[in-house]
């Protein structure tokens, strides 16, 4: 494949065919599809509209040679095009935050039976919110909630608060900066989190992707991995109102731990629920 931009179209079919087979020597799985993606974003299209497409002109190579360089470096692919899908919401995403993973959706499930009146005009607090796609997902299945998100960085508070606007929900959330939950008053009726629960010693097994591209501190969870669950479990009695719930992510292996430090707190666990893997993966309490 010649990477400078080309004074005639390219045929779309070989140049699918090639790549297909860079990202396959570079060890991405499902490199077609990886490979339709990238096109697809090149030309201004989706998957389906890709298919009447039969040749790229010389911008949409040129594009889509960069991003396929990119990609080939294990970038995310989300990173790449600037958006992912988390829950029924587009969202953004940046170098600043982690990629919202559709396991995480497993605590939006948690919240809807555990808080089943729709219409209940709940007071919801994201602590560190990243994208804001937890906080904005519930938002969206709760019309008479309002929300609050909290991140360290700022980048990621700014993000979460276009996440917001891109999705009809700004009137609804205040995405702030700060530490934790620092100059927050409750009482809250649900309180979420997504901490950092890996290990320091595993971060370098992760995935390239996520090794060489997503922010580590939004991934290292100390020397146990339980560092932000212990910052949790004290902050959340003074938080959450007398019937209100939290519902926290769990990493693998963490469905014992994790709840022992908040029954150490005084915090009730109602459930313990599983992601499609089967892993522990939304741990809900309450006082």
């Amino acid at each position: 494949m010649k990477d400078a931009m080309t004074q005639a179209p390219v045929n779309l079919r070989h140049l699918l065919s090639d790549a297909t087979a860079r990202l396959r020597a570079a060890g991405i799985e499902a490199p077609q599809r990886e490979a339709r993606l990238l096109a697809a974003h090149a030309a201004d299209s989706d998957l389906a509209g890709l298919l009447r497409i039969d040749t790229l002109p010389p911008a949409a190579h040129a594009a889509f040679v960069q991003t396929l360089h990119r990609r080939l470096n294990h970038e995310p692919m989300a990173y790449i095009t600037g958006h992912t899908g988390f829950w029924s919401l587009d969202i953004a995403v940046s170098p600043a935050t982690l990629i919202p993973r559709a396991d995480t959706e497993t605590l939006v499930e948690a919240v809807l039976d555990h808080l089943p009146d729709r219409n209940a005009p709940l007071r919801v607090l994201d602590i560190g919110t990243g994208t804001g796609c937890l906080l904005l997902a519930v938002l969206a299945e709760y019309p008479r909630a309002v929300g609050t998100g909290t991140d360290l960085n700022p980048d990621a508070a700014r993000l979460a608060a276009r996440n917001a606007t891109r999705n009809g929900l700004a009137a609804r959330a205040a995405m702030l900066c700060c530490n934790w939950a620092d100059g927050i008053t409750g009482p809250f009726d649900l309180i979420l989190s997504n901490p950092p629960y890996i290990p320091h010693a595993d971060l370098n097994g992760l995935m390239p992707e996520v090794v060489r591209h997503e922010p580590a501190r939004a991934l290292d969870g100390g020397a146990d991995g339980l560092v932000a669950y212990r910052a949790l479990s004290a902050i959340l009695p003074d938080l959450l109102a007398p019937d209100g719930i939290a519902v926290l992510e769990l990493g693998i292996g963490q469905e014992h731990n994790v709840p022992a430090i908040m029954r150490q707190r005084g915090l009730h666990v109602l459930e313990i629920r599983p992601d499609l893997g089967g892993i522990g993966r939304a741990l809900v309490v309450k006082k």
